[in-house]
């Protein structure tokens, strides 16, 4: 398979790298100091149409493929991993999970906000107790009446406290497993949702992270996403293509990385010439282009697949997830000491970069859960 870029795709990465350049890449250090989200840079990628992307017309997007996502991604993730990071959960797990399981009347009440930049989303699988054995959550629901009434915590949910609707998964029927997971639309403000203090992170500052807390919480019966016992179904289909697009981040945050270490090497001097003469830093660099050339080819690949309904997509997302993020930690890493004692210095763009790309081998699934994904397809279990 050959992924092929449509003039479409062309001028969505040009619009998105201009944008990520401008709005971004000046201000993500302080940002990532400040633990600051950059709300009017958001409010000017709603108002370019950059948040759609994964969105039909009818719902307020521009309807293009996951081909086209990743790449705005990956453009974003060159400036800053954390913007890229809200863009996937808003613009594309939630967003994606609402399409796939939502109501005519739920598309249109909160995708077209989404696509506006009025609005974030936040995907709330993961709990104190369950975190890679994510079907053994214990978050309730009882119906009463037209209501639901949920109780449990959520945690390490990304825009946690900032979003303004929040997908739950919670235990319906207890004795059915995985299949007695249904999943909730809870909107900001209502009675018994609230949130714990933001989780100092190692990197990502400018993503906020924290608990999600739910106390005899009403949820109307409309607000259930798609039937009930299908939410841990809804939530790996929408964890699939997610998992490509963390793919993205780690290509877009290795690319930024290898470009300020050419950049760096080029212009700095020692022994009378720039030090990227060095023949041993030509091969470090051979080899993280490299490295770089593979996880892209790998994310576009899957992204391709899903676009086109490959049989084998969620096997390849796992694949995605797993090289992708472990090819970025060593370009980082590689980057840094390229720069020797300069790239461990926070002055420099690197250092950020190191502490944000650690989280891809966690998040979405940490890398030893997509090595036990990628073995049952190969093995024939699923």
């Amino acid at each position: 398979m050959s992924t092929v870029f449509t003039q479409a795709h062309e001028d969505l990465r040009a619009l998105a790298r201009d944008f990520a350049a401008k709005e971004l890449a000046p201000r993500a250090a302080q940002l990532d100091r400040d633990h600051a989200f950059p709300t009017e840079a958001w409010k000017r990628a709603g108002d370019m149409g950059l948040l759609g992307v994964l969105v039909p017309a009818e719902y307020g997007g521009v309807g293009l493929d996951h081909i086209a996502f990743c790449i705005l991604v990956e453009e974003l993730a060159r400036a800053d991993g954390a913007v890229a990071l809200v863009l996937d959960v808003t613009a594309g797990i939630v967003s994606e999970c609402i399409l796939l399981g939502g109501t005519e009347e739920q598309k249109r009440r909160y995708l077209p906000p989404f696509c506006r930049a009025e609005k974030l989303g936040a995907f709330c699988l993961s709990e104190p107790g369950s975190g890679s054995d994510a079907a053994a959550l214990r978050t309730r629901a009882v119906l009463k009446g037209d209501h639901y009434v949920l109780n449990g915590t959520k945690t390490f949910i990304t825009n946690g406290g900032l979003a303004d609707v929040y997908l739950i998964m919670a235990r319906t029927d207890p004795a059915k497993g995985s299949r007695g997971i249904t999943a909730f639309l809870v909107e900001k403000g209502t009675p018994g949702l609230s949130f714990g203090p933001p989780f100092e992170k190692l990197g990502l500052h400018a993503s906020q992270t924290c608990q999600v807390i739910l106390e005899d919480c009403r949820v109307p019966v409309g607000n259930r996403l798609g039937p009930e016992g299908e939410g841990f179904k809804l939530a790996l289909r929408g964890l699939d293509p997610a998992r490509v697009t963390v793919g993205a981040q780690a290509v877009g945050i290795a690319q930024g990385a290898l470009d300020y270490a050419l950049e760096y090497t080029r212009q700095r001097e020692a022994f009378g010439q720039p030090v990227i003469s060095n023949q041993g830093l030509q091969f470090f660099v051979a080899d993280m282009a490299t490295q770089l050339a593979a996880a892209r080819a790998l994310t576009y690949q899957a992204a391709e697949m899903f676009d086109t309904g490959h049989p084998e997509r969620a096997k390849y997302a796992a694949m995605v997830k797993l090289f992708c993020s472990e090819a970025a930690a060593k370009i980082v890493g590689d980057a840094v000491v390229m720069l020797g004692g300069y790239g461990y210095m926070r002055e420099y763009p690197l250092e950020k970069m190191y502490r944000d790309v650690k989280a891809l081998q966690i998040y979405e699934g940490t890398n030893h859960i997509q090595r036990v994904v990628i073995a049952r397809h190969l093995l024939g279990a699923r």
